[in-house]
């Protein structure tokens, strides 16, 4: 059976089919199962609370309220947004004797405008500082592929991506500083977003990085993106119209994002890219010496460790024993640098801004693997800090392109060999988020979704 998406969700709800108690209560027995992951994909988990919040929407929709078609769809909040009355913990042990937050940040109160119910606070990285998805203080959910043999979900947004792929919520908000929702959905089958970084607002989510971070969402579709993206961004929820790809041009780059790449990732994006081709499109490999630039700009921790520094500074002081070691040494790279050093890389991305831009102009979107390897094994990762961390730098790379280059990206899952989770990463500059959409649901149409 195929999960459902939020159009037929809300059809189903429209129709009466289903209610939104029911929906939240199909939620609540899964995580719940302890043969599954929802203990660890969930750090807290609404209960009680969620479903007196779906009959209030039940209410509203047989009253002829309901605040939009979605409403009362179950939605997993990751651990760095504030939800008024909890502890923002962001998958860490040093922030639980906090005060909860007194206000919902505005990406989670424009969600329960629209009438979604907030299911429960998912798992992540801790201060989402990677893109694995381990996390010593709270567990790793296991990615549904091969689970017998426990690989990693990507991170940071490990606990959303789980949670829709196996249907502990049916949409998840998440963030993205350098692939933060794209690594999850391609390592977890499903699909994931990464907006202009300005689109959506940031107040009350923890932050990462200021000059990178963005908010998105994951879902099992590019429509479930799509309409979650727009009530995010505050704009209208419009039908989203699939492009035709006959005569569009995609930019494969080949400098940096098809380096190292894992033979079933290979096989499988050549496929796409071979069947994209077949639809009409013209699909152009040429180098973008601009990724070149990019490990050289971050040579000393770039923006996320200078960015995440000055937040933790203080923290690290009194409370570094407390934090997973493997995070901490991330943040102290920020130490490292002088005043001078993070004035030359924000003259650096400026630079590289503009003249990527210039080069994908002529082209409609970029084509890439979204990640370079298949889902590590945890184990294999637990005790080895060398494979750990190359394993991360793979996983993050090429969806750091486009965070530098503050551009826009969309995650699809493609036919892999041995059923393996491959992402598509469909990419644009910033500002381009609708045309996107559209070249991406085109896109995703060659694949049957």
């Amino acid at each position: 059976m195929t999960a459902p998406t939020l159009a037929s969700l809300a059809a189903d709800l429209a129709a009466g089919r289903t209610t939104s108690r029911a929906l939240v209560e199909a939620c609540l027995a899964r995580i719940s199962d302890p043969a599954g992951e929802g203990t660890r994909a969930f750090i807290s988990v609404a209960g009680e609370q969620v479903l007196a919040a779906a009959d209030g929407q039940d209410a509203l929709r047989r009253a002829g309220a309901a605040p939009s078609p979605f409403a009362g769809i179950p939605v997993a909040i990751k651990d760095l947004f504030d939800v008024a009355g909890e502890v923002t913990t962001s998958g860490s042990k040093v922030l639980a004797s906090n005060a909860p937050a007194t206000a919902d940040a505005t990406a989670v109160a424009r969600l329960r405008n629209a009438g979604f119910v907030v299911i429960g606070r998912s798992n992540m990285v801790e201060f989402a500082y990677s893109g694995l998805g381990l996390n010593p203080h709270y567990g790793t959910p296991k990615s549904p592929w091969k689970r017998d043999e426990g690989r990693v979900p990507g991170g940071s947004t490990s606990g959303g991506a789980v949670a829709v792929a196996d249907g502990f919520a049916h949409l998840a908000l998440g963030t993205d500083t350098g692939g933060s929702c794209r690594i999850p959905a391609a390592f977890c089958g499903i699909t994931g977003y990464k907006p202009t970084a300005s689109r959506v607002p940031q107040e009350g989510c923890l932050p990462l990085s200021q000059s990178l971070d963005s908010i998105g969402p994951l879902g099992r579709s590019v429509a479930c993106c799509a309409a979650a993206d727009a009530i995010l961004a505050g704009a209208p929820v419009t039908a989203l119209e699939p492009a035709d790809l006959s005569g569009l041009r995609f930019l494969v780059p080949a400098t940096v994002a098809l380096d190292a790449l894992d033979p079933e990732v290979a096989s499988a994006f050549e496929a796409a890219v071979a069947r994209i081709s077949k639809a009409g499109a013209r699909v152009v490999t040429a180098p973008v010496p601009e990724f070149a630039e990019i490990a050289g700009i971050n040579a000393k921790g770039g923006f996320t460790a200078a960015e995440s520094y000055a937040w933790h500074r203080a923290l690290l002081a009194e409370k570094e024993a407390e934090y997973d070691p493997r995070v901490s040494v991330r943040i102290k790279r920020g130490r490292e640098q002088e005043a001078a050093d993070y004035i030359d890389i924000l003259a650096a991305r400026r630079s590289l801004i503009a003249r990527a831009n210039a080069r994908i102009a002529p082209f409609d979107a970029l084509l890439m693997p979204t990640v370079a390897i298949l889902p590590p094994k945890i184990a294999d990762l637990a005790s080895d800090d060398a494979a750990y961390a190359k394993a991360n730098i793979l996983s993050l790379r090429n969806c750091t392109l486009v965070n530098m280059i503050d551009g826009c990206a969309i995650s699809l899952p493609i036919p892999a060999p041995g059923d393996a989770p491959v992402g598509l990463m469909v990419a644009s500059a910033g500002g381009m988020d609708a045309r996107l959409f559209a070249i991406a649901a085109g896109i995703e149409a060659q694949f049957g979704g």
